[in-house]
């Protein structure tokens, strides 16, 4: 399957943003918008200190229709008690009233500074008038759900006679045990609800929930999808190979943009006794400070890539028959380091896509992992993240 050259909503789907005073300058309020109810689905944080925005959307989601999403960033109405929670439907009860439907088919979502009451009145006056702005460019909501990204992110691709939208913000606290960050998914195919929840989960399994910039699983995880079905039945099998293919493209994405980042790292583990060992190996991995450091530096310490293999006490490892290879140049044979020229490992770890392979000699069974590499750019942006 091949991408947009540029993202393109499907048939039934608008959105707009602007900036409504949450920051200085930059859009901080999105609306996503179906010309029609659409069948929904969602998966959300597992953090245990969820914001009131995933409270208020669990429950939503329940009904499995939505209309609407609408977002803001700075905010994340986080730690903020029951206040908070009043706050999001307000937010909800807005945009239903901008768009002429129930506060309850529409999804809220907010991402930014942890443990601030959000300026709901700012919303509520800025949303009013967003309709008429309503328009077919995924990039311009995008923007307007943004945090720490250099970029908005949006792709789209085509399946059947149908259209998926993939829009997504995310560049730190991401490590997901759900899916990432703000991840919105939107087509025009016909599906109910249950079908879409079955196939998420299928899709954020082997992308959004295999991503990690940080190790940090944030408070504000949510990934959506909605399908409006105006264009009708699209064969199951097929829609289900773009979505996933859609959702691991755009994980690679989000972890190219991880805050500091100059590498997209991704690890593959395989020859694993099992799926969930294989998962676990290539993420101790990926979230290895050496490991990446490793990367960021181009430096053929490939010792480290042993070290994180083998503290990953949990899982099957046959230390006599693990190797390892950086993109494509093997490394070490048989548990053991091989004699390897240092300049060609070097050349192999400044690409900007690193891709690290492991065999664990112990089974068959494949995991991938995405991630980054790390920067002290990471530690500048966050540093004074809460002030900025």
């Amino acid at each position: 399957m091949t991408f947009h050259d540029r993202a393109r909503f499907p048939r039934g789907f608008r959105c707009a943003s602007r900036n409504v005073g949450l920051k200085p300058e930059a859009r901080d309020l999105t609306l996503f918008a179906s010309d029609v109810d659409a069948a929904a689905a969602a998966v959300f944080t597992r953090n245990q200190f969820p914001g009131a925005p995933i409270i208020l959307g669990r429950e939503t989601i329940k009904g499995g229709a939505l209309r609407a999403i609408i977002a803001n960033s700075k905010v994340s109405n986080v730690a903020t008690g029951e206040r908070g929670l009043q706050n999001a439907r307000r937010m909800a009860a807005a945009a239903a009233n901008e768009l002429g439907t129930e506060p309850g088919k529409v999804l809220v979502s907010s991402t930014g500074v942890i443990g601030v009451q959000l300026p709901v009145e700012k919303i509520e006056a800025g949303v009013v008038g967003m309709s008429r702005d309503l328009q077919d460019d995924p990039l311009v909501g995008a923007e307007g759900i943004m945090t720490t990204d250099t970029h908005p992110k949006a792709l789209s691709a085509t399946v059947g006679g149908a259209t998926i939208t993939w829009v997504a913000k995310g560049s730190g606290m991401i490590e997901p045990n759900m899916a990432t960050m703000l991840s919105y998914i939107f087509t025009d195919a016909r599906f109910d609800a249950a079908t879409l929840d079955r196939l998420l989960r299928e899709a954020v399994h082997v992308s959004f929930n295999m991503l990690s910039v940080d190790t940090d699983t944030s408070t504000s995880d949510t990934c959506v999808i909605l399908a409006n079905g105006l264009a009708g039945s699209v064969d199951e099998g097929a829609f289900r190979d773009v979505l996933v293919a859609g959702c691991i493209r755009m994980t690679e994405i989000l972890a190219r943009d991880g805050e500091g980042a100059e590498h997209l790292l991704r690890v593959t583990v395989r020859d694993a006794v099992n799926e969930s060992e294989a998962r676990y190996v290539a993420k101790a991995l990926v979230n290895s400070p050496l490991i990446k450091t490793m990367v960021h530096g181009a430096d053929p310490n490939v010792g480290r890539i042993l070290m994180a293999i083998g503290k990953c006490f949990d899982a099957t490892v046959n230390t006599t028959a693990t190797s390892a290879w950086v993109n494509g140049y093997q490394v070490v044979a048989n548990g053991e380091r091989l004699e390897f020229d240092d300049a060609t490992v070097r050349a192999a770890l400044k690409v900007e896509v690193v891709d690290l392979e492991v065999s664990l000699g112990a089974g068959q069974a494949t995991a991938r992992a995405y991630g980054c590499d790390l920067t002290k750019g990471y530690i500048d942006e966050n540093a004074a993240y809460y002030s900025s």
